[in-house]
């Protein structure tokens, strides 16, 4: 695991930060912070923002298609709070001295990152299904650990996201509940669905904890609280007995539960493919970029539209002022 990079702050102002830190105090925008720890925030939150905007298009590509008009409000409803969720983390970036602007260039530039998963097709109704269950489903357990992060904007960002989680997850599980229950050829559906996103949704989590250059330092940090295989590892936990409750088949061949520890074992994750996606070679990672640069292109009436106005509003208030 590579070394983080080394700070040259001021010694003592560094030792109060992490007292602060250790003590379980709240670090807020205006209070001293080391220029690294600010930079692991960025980073960090960015990426969430961006995988939050780039997660509503493999379910928009699906709002025209759902089966019932119950079903299409519920997904319209859920890509709206996702769209939500990226505008929070976006504003919980600028209170860092970032642009929103700036990194959402980036992520147009394609020089950003963003979870893996949404790099994957939707290829059947049931894949909106697993998504809201297992994608969903492991973002609430990495969600929850962050609502306790030492960074206040991004924490309480995390606990209204995290609410909006929930009914996202639920409503997923329903989804796969219903087609598993329902004929041969829906619970097939839905056993292709789990089949094709189980794997992508361990690799959510990130590499194993000896593999990744930053988990340390954010858990020294308070930003994260749990390691990445000890999140993965809850999320698997949970996870099987949900698809044991409605007659799903997890897709691992030597799955076993350790008596021991109590907790399931796994096969070995194929990070080959984990680290081909995350660099820009996944089935849809070009279709993606596509799709969010040509929305940027096409809404750009709507902005400058908002920003003639608010310059006109401006204008009025200290028309009446004077």
């Amino acid at each position: 695991m590579s070394q983080p990079q080394q700070t040259t702050e001021d010694p003592s102002r560094l030792a109060e930060f992490e007292a602060r830190v250790a003590r379980g105090e709240t670090i807020e925008p205006k209070d001293w912070m080391p220029e690294r720890y600010r930079k692991q925030l960025v980073r960090m939150m960015s990426q969430h923002a961006h995988s939050e905007i780039v997660g509503m298009l493999p379910e928009g590509n699906w709002i025209t298609r759902a089966p019932s008009l119950r079903r299409k409000m519920s997904l319209l409803a859920k890509v709206q709070d996702e769209a939500g969720h990226g505008l929070y983390i976006y504003c919980g970036t600028e209170t860092l001295g970032v642009d929103r602007h700036e990194l959402i260039q980036q992520l147009l530039n394609g020089t950003a990152k963003y979870s893996s998963i949404f790099n994957y097709p939707t290829l059947s109704w049931a894949d909106i299904g697993a998504i809201g269950w297992l994608v969903d489903g492991a973002a609430i357990v990495n969600q929850t650990m962050l609502a306790k992060a030492s960074y206040g904007p991004y924490a309480r960002a995390m606990v209204r996201i995290c609410k909006e989680e929930n009914f996202h997850k639920r409503q997923g599980y329903e989804i796969m509940a219903t087609l598993s229950a329902g004929t041969a050829a829906q619970k097939r559906m839905a056993q292709d669905a789990l089949n094709r996103w189980w794997w992508p949704s361990l690799m959510m989590f990130g590499p194993h904890d000896s593999a990744s250059s930053n988990s340390d330092e954010l858990m020294r940090w308070g930003v994260k609280r749990k390691s990445n295989d000890e999140l993965r590892q809850r999320f698997i936990n949970l996870t099987i007995a949900q698809a044991n409750a409605i007659d799903l088949t997890i897709p691992d061949p030597v799955l076993a539960f350790d008596e021991a520890t109590g907790n399931w074992t796994t096969g070995p994750i194929d990070w080959d493919e984990f680290w081909r996606v995350v660099k820009g070679n996944g089935p849809c990672n070009r279709e993606r970029l596509e799709a969010r640069r040509r929305a940027h292109e096409e809404g750009e009436w709507v902005r400058s539209a908002a920003a003639a106005y608010a310059v006109k509003r401006a204008r009025d208030d200290t028309s009446e002022a004077a």
